[in-house]
């Protein structure tokens, strides 16, 4: 699944690259190579719980990304009911865990953002009118969520994130060298607050602050599945101060 995630990402990228040289000719016979792609991806079923979630997400991205062409909504949309009746069939309490899956364990942390709670899933409308960064890692290290102020910074749509890896925005070296020892800590349940400088030029005097807050699955409670990542900017802190 996560080829074909990766394949529409980058299609979608070349599809703006077209767009910037103005080749209609080539946007469209870019545009008409992603219907296939869409459909494979509609098509797979998944194994696991979050690649259930990955292929909803997908299809709510979609529909919000062709808002403004009504034919493509509806079959957007029976495309994500379909999704729905495959794995739920109507087994209220199968939907209710897969939906669930994704809120907080409920402490002081993650009151701090809204959107997430223990009686809540990802409120894309909360979460996208949020300042902040806000992400969801999987434990393979790959996005699984990314609200608009995180796409924005990443030049991306969020359509387009589901599935990358976080070292292909960070680079592999910070990645290995920094944020996976980070992540890997969230993953064994823990709490990670760090800063870290700005890794663009041109926000080179900026730092930034993260805060990773373990994502568990509702049945167990005991099971992390993934990592809330919320970043926003704190100004110029000290070098000595730096813990990323």
């Amino acid at each position: 699944m996560l080829a074909l995630f990766h394949a529409f990402s980058m299609k979608c990228t070349q599809i703006q690259r077209a767009i910037k040289l103005g080749d209609d000719e080539l946007v469209g016979s870019l545009d008409r190579e992603l219907e296939p792609l869409v459909t494979a991806i509609l098509a797979y079923k998944a194994t696991s719980l979050l690649e259930m979630y990955m292929q909803l997400q997908f299809m709510s991205n979609l529909i919000r990304e062709e808002s403004d062409d009504r034919s493509r909504v509806v079959r957007n949309s029976a495309s994500l009911s379909s999704l729905i009746d495959r794995y739920f069939g109507g087994a209220s309490e199968a939907a209710a865990e897969v939906l669930m899956a994704f809120s907080t364990e409920k402490n002081e942390h993650v009151g701090e953002v809204a959107g997430f709670d223990e009686d809540n899933v990802l409120n894309d409308v909360i979460l996208d009118s949020l300042p902040d960064r806000v992400a969801v890692i999987t434990r393979d290290y790959r996005y699984l969520y990314s609200n608009a102020a995180n796409s924005e910074f990443l030049e991306s749509k969020p359509i387009e994130l589901v599935g990358r890896h976080l070292s292909e925005f960070i680079g592999p070296e910070r990645f290995e060298n920094s944020v996976k020892i980070k992540l890997d800590a969230c993953f064994a349940g823990e709490t990670v607050d760090c800063l870290y400088p700005a890794y663009r030029p041109a926000e080179a005097n900026k730092t930034l602050h993260c805060r990773m807050t373990p994502l568990r699955a509702t049945k167990s409670r005991g099971e992390v599945i993934g990592a809330l990542l919320v970043v926003h900017e704190v100004g110029v802190v000290p070098a000595n101060m730096l813990v990323a």
